[in-house]
């Protein structure tokens, strides 16, 4: 179930300026991944209705695809909350889940014979870029898409802490 959820809409109906960002925070209850899932999913729809690009069924299934990949990923490794917003940059989507421990994910190596652990995998590989940041209470993992067709560079990276100085 939702802690707490907020949206950036421009307005009260949903009409108007397009939909930018819409944050979600998850406690871990059952349910809430498909939750995530709806919630990215009804974004994209506002998205589109609100004169935005035209989003395809493929690429609204990709965002659920890393939306539930990332939260799950969120909820069995770290103990609180998970906070999870979307946000819009050009023609392209920003699916940010952030929680508090502080262990970076590390995609594994290729193995068809491992069972799970391909999360991070299967999110660098239909992504065009991840980007995984320590803060100072846990860690954010941020995957980018276009918003249209077209391929993935499937690149992951690690940012130092904000503030933090180059070693």
């Amino acid at each position: 179930m939702p802690v707490g959820s907020r949206s950036e809409d421009g307005d009260c109906t949903g009409r108007g300026a397009l939909p930018l960002r819409a944050g979600l925070a998850l406690s871990g209850d059952d349910g809430c991944i498909a939750l995530a899932r709806r919630h990215a999913a009804d974004f994209l729809t506002r998205l589109r209705e609100g004169s935005g690009p035209p989003i395809s069924p493929p690429i609204v299934g990709m965002v659920q695809l890393i939306v539930s990949e990332l939260v799950t990923n969120a909820l069995k490794h770290a103990p609180g909350p998970v906070l999870m917003e979307l946000r819009v940059t050009g023609a392209g989507l920003e699916i940010v889940v952030g929680d508090s421990s502080p262990t970076l994910p590390s995609a594994q190596p290729a193995d068809p014979g491992r069972v799970g652990r391909h999360g991070l995998e299967i999110v660098r590989a239909i992504a065009q870029d991840v980007v995984v940041q320590r803060l100072a209470l846990g860690k954010r993992v941020t995957a980018r898409i276009a918003l249209t067709d077209s391929p993935a560079s499937g690149t992951v990276r690690t940012s130092p802490p904000r503030g933090a100085r180059p070693s």
